[in-house]
């Protein structure tokens, strides 16, 4: 197993993950905004905050899954990009985007989901919300 070199990693080299990572989130909010265009800009502004740290944080698990799951897809999007004659990096980002967008596209209706939820149970206490949940899972599970 490779190590990494812990010495030569810059603070410059985070500036490729942050831009794919921000890149994909705006990709996931454009998709969205397809969908059901915002109200006001405050939900603009909210669904790509949602989306672009969704997609920072779940991308990457969905990543590590993925590589896990198939690691000669990576190894092949960096031959292919080699092929090309672009770095070989460069065909790791043509498979991570599309996963990073996935990760981001459904954090505006799940976070719209808990918000309905917690907005129809209003005024009840920690364990009525835990109950009604468990309520929930009970009927999702006979479903």
């Amino acid at each position: 197993m490779p190590v990494l070199d812990t010495t030569s990693f810059s603070t410059g080299a985070w500036a490729p993950i942050l831009v794919v990572t921000i890149a994909a989130g705006m990709a996931a909010t454009a998709l969205t905004f397809m969908f059901m265009w915002p109200r006001t800009r405050r939900e603009a502004l909210v669904r790509f905050t949602c989306s672009v740290c969704t997609a920072a944080l779940l991308g990457p698990l969905l990543l590590a899954a993925l590589h896990s799951w198939w690691p000669t897809l990576f190894e092949s999007a960096r031959v292919v990009a080699t092929l090309y004659g672009a770095p070989a990096a460069l065909g790791v980002v043509a498979v991570a985007c599309p996963v990073l967008v996935l990760a981001g596209l459904p954090a505006w209706w799940v976070l719209g989901a808990i918000v309905l939820w917690l907005e129809h149970r209003r005024g009840k206490d920690i364990g009525e919300l835990v109950h009604d949940a468990a309520a929930v899972v009970r009927e999702v599970r006979r479903g």
